[in-house]
Order: C-alpha cells, then structure tokens, then sequence
C-alpha cells in the first residue's frame, strides 16, 4: 500500500472512532480548544502551525544573519520542537503534538512535499546543462560516483553496529550510498543567488552539475524504495517498468499535450496561467503522486516528474509557482520537518561509539563530494580557489537529504538512532556550504554577476576623463515598477535639446587653484570641457527585481537573459527612447535589497554613466509597501510627492526606513553624480503644449556647483525656462549653529554623508571660488556662446537672508505663482557632504512651523533644502543631486 494511501486510512480510522459532539461544544461551555478532539482537530492543527511557522521565523530572523538558507531554520526547528529538546519538558510533547493528532500533520504536510517538489522539478532546466557541458558533466559524475562507492562502504559498519539483521543488508548499502551521494539542489540554487554565483563561471558550472546529480539520485532513491517495498525481485522488477513507462508517458505525450493546451489557451504567449490551467496543472500533479504512489515508489517521485513537462516560455512557470509558492513554503513544508524533527532524538547519541560513527558520516559525506569535484575542476582548468567553492558548494545537502532520511525511516531500513545521526549530519554540511564558498571565493576574487543586457545594446566601461563634463550625455536610470515610468520619462524627455541648442555646445576651458585642487575633486561639478556636440543623449536603464529566498525569485534570476527582452517595463521605456530619438539600452539585475545601492553604483561605473537618477517609489509613505493616503495640494491625482506629504502628516513613525536608507546608501556608495527625483506632478498634465519652470536655490558647495550645470544643461530643451537665485546667509548666530558631526558619525558609521564637513579656511575659500568662478561663467557668458540660447531662458539672482530656507520657501510660491502654466520643477544640491553651511537650526524652526514630523532619516536623504521643501507641501516636483567627490 503506498505511503499516502495509507495515510488516508489512518485519518479514515481516526475519523471513524468520532464520539457525539455535545450540543453546545465551545470556550463558553469549559470546552479546551488545545485538548486534542476527534471530532474537531482543527483546533489543535492550527495551535501546531502557530507553534511551528513562530519557531521557525525566529530561528530564520537570526539564521538570516549568517546567510545561512532558510533550511537551516526549518531543520533546526523541527529538531528543537522535537524529543531532542521542547519534547524534554513535561507533558509539551502530549499536550502540543499528541500521538492521535500526527496523522493529519503527517497528511498535511506530505501534502506540501508533493507540491514543493513539484516546484523542485520546475527549477530544473535542462538548458542550464548545456552551458560549460563537459566540465560540468565530469563534476557530476565524479561528485556522484566517488560518493555512492564511499557511502556504500560506509554502510557496512553502520549496519553491523546500529541497524537490525532484519534489515536487507543490500537494501541498507544501497540506501548509505543515495544519502551520502545525493546534492540538494533547491538550497544549492538558493545559496548559489545569495552569493551572486548564478552568473559566474563557477555558479554555472556547479548549478549543472547539481541538476545531473539531482536527477541521477532521484532515480537512484526510487530503485531503493521500489525494491524494499516489492516483495520480490520479480515485483520490483514490475515497479521498476511501470515507472520508466510512467515518467516516458509523462514526457512525451502528456508534456506535448500540457503545451498544446497552454498554447491554445493563450498562457505561453501571455507567460500566465489561466484558472483552467492552473486546475489541470494541479490535477495533473496529485494524479501523478497517486500514480507513483500507489505502484510501491513515493508520492513525491510524481510531483517531482509533473514539474519537469511544465513549459518555461515567457515566464510561464516563473507565473505558476508564484501562485502556490508561499502557501508551500510557508505553511506545509514546515509542518514536513516539524515531522521529521518528531521522529529525531538526538538524545540516543549518548555514547561515543555513535558520535564517532556521526563525525565519520560527515567527514566521509564532505571529503567524498570536495575532494572529487574540486580535483576534476582543476583539472578542468579552473583556479585552486574555483576548484574549492565548487567543492563545497557540491557537499551541500539540506531539503533533498531529508527528504531521503524520511523516506528511508518509513521504509524501515533506519532506525530513529541512525536517522538521527544522519539528519546530523546534513545539518553540518548544509551549514558549512556558505563560509567555506566564501572563504575559498569571496568577492575580490571573482568577476561581480552583471546585469542582462537586451541583445544589441552593450555596455561599455570607459575610463573617466580628466575633466568632468559639464553637460551630461549618458544617464543611468534604475526602475523597479511601472509606476515610476511617467515620472522618468518626463525627467528624460527634458534632457534632450533642441537641434540648433545641441550643436552650439562648444568647449569652455577652466583652471582652478591649487588649494582648490587639493581641498575639492580634481575638477568641480559645473566646471571643465562640455563634450561634442555630436555625442547623443543615452539612457542605461536598470530594471531592478529584488532577490528573495521564493522559489521565483530562484528562476527569475535563472532567467534573467530572456526576461531583459520581455520585460514590459523595459518594453515600454525603449519604444519611449524610440519615439523622442533617445538611445536607450536596458538591462535587468534581480538581486537582493541590500545589495541594490553598491550594485547600481557598479553598473553606473561600468557603463561610464555621468548620472544616476534615482526615483522615489510611489510607496514611499508606507511601510507595508501600498501607497499612503494623500492630502489635498490642488491636484486630483494621487503622487508619489502626495504619499510623502501624507507620511509627513501622519508622523516620522511611518517613514519607510529600508527605502530612505537605501537612498542613503546609494549616495555613499556612488561612484558618480547621483540625482533623487520626488515627483510633484510634472508627469500629470494633459496639457501637451505646456512648458517647464525649474527653480534652483543656489548656496554653494560642490552639489550646489552640480545642480546649476544641470539646470543649463535642461535649459536647453526650449520649453523649459528656470529661476536661480543664489543665496548669501548673513551673520546670525542661531543660524550659524553648527551640527553635531561626532554624534552623526556615532549614530550612523556606515554612513559618512551624515557629516558636514565643513573643513579648514583654505578648503572653504577654495570651494567658494570654485562657486564664484562657475557662476561668472553662466552669468558673464558673453553673446556669441554657444549656449547662449538656453543662458536666455534662465533669469539669475543673488539674495542676502539671515533666514534662507524661509526665503526658498518663498520664492518657490512666488516663481509657482509667477508661471501658472508651466510646471514646476525645484533643483537642489543634497548638500550633505563639503556643504557651505548648515541649516539644521532653521529647518527645525520650518518644522515646527509647519507641523510637519519630519523623520531625521529623510531629513538626512534629503538635506536641509530638499526637507524643508518637503515640509512646506509645495505641489512642485524636486530634484536632489549630489555630486560625486573622489
């Protein structure tokens, strides 16, 4: 009988002993919903899943640190949860998981496991193979022979010492052999993306490889089971057979009829299943695992083999295990392990013949699968340190080994002391596959994992010139929803100029001072050579997808070369590109949140970007991630500078700080110019025939320097016009207060650009001639420049204030109020690092005044400017730009 039939029989049993419920059964009656009842077990099932999923996403939370895979976590809580630990206290073990209640968690979850390897076979691409072929073959095979003849010869002992002559002893060498040379290749995907291995040599090589050893021990594991379970050759034999006719059925017609009708339907075209699709797909599964179940194999084996005729054109299979991924995941598997932990007692290691026979488990599992496949790799022509992270990556277990473990426990060829030892035993290795990869390949050692880039555009690391160019051609713009698109494509469409403005660039020549040089950049934002008139306006756009430990996330890095040319975002921001003669190549990253600021800092310096522009996510008052409720600003629609009002309204506890943060990080991280674009509207008009106003309070200091060459650089689109007016405070000694930089520097250590650093007399007077020398230079420019064109559309002012954000505040109202059809734009430098001054003082008192709450996380995002704007609710658009200081 197989394994999930006889499951059903025992729920069946159970069910059938039910007593007569009494006629008011609940709290209200003294009825104990944590008592176990026949008649009612979702009580105590629900109490177990709470009890489970919280002992886990404890365990993960810090696991996670370590960057250790979410495996880790699930086995170790099922141990704790089990005899070995919590099962030590009095009556926890009859009270949370009574004997009565185990078959329907046993269901529940091998429920799950049908599903979750069902998913494991949809992560396996055969195509994957293909690349790096032969070393990858030679790495599977050796990593899969030496270990299945080491394992067998370890068995020997192990049977003679722990296991029942009752046993088949052929079986039990069999079954070593599997457990020991099996790799797991859910976690190896798993920690291959968290160490950004996926588009190195190495994580390609050993991915392949995982997938031909996966396979090979899956067929190995069904032979063990169809053997214990025949009970004779010629019954095995009968298994065997029906199998491999099954699994050809299964992949030859049934997989070319699943494709016909996903075609038909219109799901492969669309990439998403149908509801219709979504029912045959899990017919199709549990039909399987009945099939493979009931011919004496496992359930599982059929959920395995359903997932390999799943189609994966246009993310079609990326569509369908995002439907059931979490519910899997999340809530069945866990209960698996629960299970398997039940079973485990690490208790019954109490002696030292069985820990020594435990070490030589884990030292005959991790020298049998490192040696082999390091040595073939570096005869493969790998390095010695390649050679030792495929090793180790190759000694993973994890899931997969579990899954074997059980199997073999409910076949009866384990014992729970020698199922025990080795559930130890994966444990160990699962945790030592991430430091040992690290330690033999950290990051230096390695080429970082690139972004898929569309075929036909390229991306070209050039090296930087000795002069800035004042005007900027090549632009780097990160997206990560669609959302954001109307605001960058107004942004980018200012950027291009008209025909006669684009070709009377012309180089200005400039020299700074050598306290300059030595107290600033080589040369300052807003100063050097402007390129050829020749050179076109470009836009490296960066799709961003942030890598989680889902399954998904797992094939949408996989498949990052095919997504770059379908995705929609990407789609539509090159026929933008097209359409308004900008060149436009796009790429596609998917890695993890944390990694976003130093992985668009890189792909800004690899191709040669002179600015990052950076949009405020329309979720930027949430911290759930759904947009905030807006106030009114005289507009209907709701924008993403709305949900930052209605986070200011609402209070600092509402900030979004891993988005600020970001933010934060990515202005330190940079390498090159970086603007922070917050829009107020300016992408909302209707009016197509409408021009463009840009307001730039111009203080000084290198982002100051950077925000007024931009501002001429978009003044030479003819719709657009600006106002600058450059602002001197006047002594006033509350003005003047410094900040604190010491206690910053305490708060914050990973993040400098906290700091004013305001420097010495010679570095202030170098930076204000640096300023001085820029503002004659637009000011002063005579009548035959060539950008006299764009000069005329910008009315330059100078204003003196004892209170200049209060001014800023001002003006913008007045230029707001002065051009009632334009759309309004404000240009800031961030000014938090070299900054002229400090306006600590006088925005809290525009806080106050505003009662505006502010957070200080935003407050540092932005800069005093750019916060103070902000806090007045002014229903503009702003840019905040830093610019980069080597």
């Amino acid at each position: 009988m197989g394994v999930l039939v006889r499951q059903f029989a025992e729920m069946r049993e159970v069910l059938s002993r039910r007593a007569t419920a009494p006629s008011q059964a609940g709290v209200f009656s003294g009825d104990n919903p944590s008592a176990y009842n026949t008649t009612d077990p979702f009580r105590l099932w629900v109490i177990q899943v709470i009890v489970i999923m919280g002992m886990i996403q404890l365990l993960a939370f810090f696991l996670s640190r370590i960057r250790q895979p979410r495996v880790i976590a699930e086995v170790i809580g099922g141990v704790v949860l089990g005899p070995s630990v919590m099962g030590r206290i009095p009556n926890f073990t009859n009270t949370i998981f009574p004997a009565p209640s185990l078959p329907f968690i046993n269901l529940t979850s091998t429920i799950g496991l049908v599903l979750f390897l069902f998913l494991v076979g949809l992560e396996i691409d055969v195509k994957i193979i293909r690349r790096n072929l032969k070393a990858s073959m030679l790495i599977s095979a050796t990593g899969l022979v030496i270990p299945l003849g080491l394992g067998a010869a370890l068995g020997v002992p192990i049977y003679h010492q722990f296991v029942d002559p009752s046993v088949n002893f052929g079986y039990f060498l069999l079954f070593t052999a599997v457990a020991i040379g099996i790799t797991a290749f859910p976690v190896l995907c798993r920690i291959l993306t968290e160490l950004k291995l996926l588009e190195d040599t190495v994580g390609v090589v050993v991915l392949a490889a995982g997938v031909g050893n996966d396979v090979v021990g899956w067929v190995l594991l069904a032979l063990t089971v169809a053997l214990v379970n025949a009970g004779s050759g010629l019954t095995a034999l009968w298994v065997l057979l029906t199998a491999v006719g099954y699994v050809l059925f299964l992949l030859i017609p049934v997989r070319w009829a699943f494709r016909w009708l996903a075609r038909r339907t219109g799901c492969l075209e669309t990439g998403q299943p149908t509801a219709l699709m979504m029912t045959i797909t899990l017919v199709l599964v549990f039909i399987s695992a009945f099939f493979t179940d009931i011919i004496g194999i496992h359930a599982i084996f059929g959920g395995f083999i359903a997932g390999l005729i799943i189609p994966h054109d246009n993310g079609f299979a990326i569509s369908l295990v995002e439907k059931l991924e979490d519910l899997v995941t999340l809530l069945f598997l866990p209960l698996y392990f629960v299970f398997s932990g039940l079973k485990t007692n690490l208790g019954l290691l109490d002696n030292g013949i069985t820990w020594g026979y435990t070490i030589l488990i884990c030292v005959v599992a991790f020298l049998s699968k490192f040696l082999g496949c390091a040595v073939v790799a570096k005869f493969s022509g790998f390095t010695y340190r390649e050679s030792g992270a495929i090793g180790s990556l190759m000694s993973c277990k994890g899931l997969v080994e579990l899954i074997v473990l059980n199997v073999g426990l409910s076949a009866g060829i384990l014992d729970t002391r020698t199922f025990s030892m080795f559930v130890l035993h994966a444990l160990v290795l699962t945790f030592m596959t991430t430091p040992l990869t690290l330690l033999f390949y950290p990051a230096k050692y390695r080429t970082r994992a690139t972004a898929v880039v569309k075929p036909g555009t390229a991306i070209e690391a050039g090296q930087s010139s000795l002069f800035l160019d004042t005007f900027k051609h090549k632009f780097a713009v990160i997206v990560d929803r669609i959302e954001q698109l109307p605001a960058l494509m107004t942004l980018t469409q200012l950027l291009q100029p008209s025909s006669t403005d684009s070709a009377s660039a012309s180089k200005v020549s400039v020299t700074s001072s050598a306290s300059e040089k030595q107290a600033l950049p080589a040369t300052p934002p807003g100063l050097g050579y402007v390129t050829s008139s020749s050179t076109p306006v470009s836009m490296e756009v960066l799709r961003l997808i942030e890598l989680t430990d889902r399954t998904s996330a797992v094939l949408k890095s996989q498949s990052a070369d095919s997504l770059v040319q379908r995705d929609p975002i990407l789609a539509i921001f090159r026929t933008f590109g097209n359409l308004n003669r900008l060149v436009v190549s796009t790429a596609l990253a998917v890695v993890g949140h944390e990694e976003f600021a130093p992985y668009i800092a890189d792909f800004a310096q690899r191709t040669s970007s002179d600015l990052v522009i950076l949009p405020w996510s329309s979720n930027a008052g949430s911290t759930d991630g759904t947009p905030t409720e807006s106030i009114a600003v005289s507009s209907a629609i709701t924008t993403t500078f709305d949900s930052l009002f209605a986070q200011i309204r609402s209070g600092p506890q509402n900030e979004s700080l891993a988005q600020v943060q970001f933010f934060r990080k990515m202005f330190v991280a940079a390498t090159t110019d970086v603007a922070l674009y917050i829009d107020g509207g300016l992408s909302h008009t209707t009016d197509t025939s409408s021009s463009t106003h840009i307001f730039l309070p111009f203080f000084g200091g290198p982002d100051d320097r950077l925000a007024l060459a931009f501002v001429v650089q978009l003044c030479m689109n003819p719709v657009v016009s600006a106002t600058v007016v450059r602002f001197s405070k006047v002594d006033d000694a509350a003005a003047l207060t410094p900040v604190s930089t010491i206690e910053e520097v305490k708060k914050v250590p990973n993040l400098q650009d906290t700091v004013y650093a305001l420097g010495d007399t010679q570095t202030r007077l170098a930076s204000e001639s640096a300023d001085n020398l820029l503002w004659d230079q637009y000011t002063m420019a005579p009548g035959s420049s060539r950008f006299t064109n764009a000069l005329s559309r910008i009315a330059f002012k100078t204003q003196r204030s004892s209170l200049p954000l209060h001014d800023v505040l001002n003006t913008t109202a007045e230029v707001g109020s002065q051009s009632p059809h334009s759309r309004l734009l404000v240009v800031t430098g961030r000014s938090r690092r070299l900054a002229v001054e400090s306006h600590a003082v006088e925005l809290q008192q525009v806080l106050t005044e505003k009662n505006a709450h502010l957070g200080s996380e935003t407050t540092k995002a932005l800069g005093d400017v750019g916060s103070a704007l902000v806090a007045s609710t002014a229903n503009v658009s702003l840019l905040v730009v830093q610019a980069f200081l080597s």
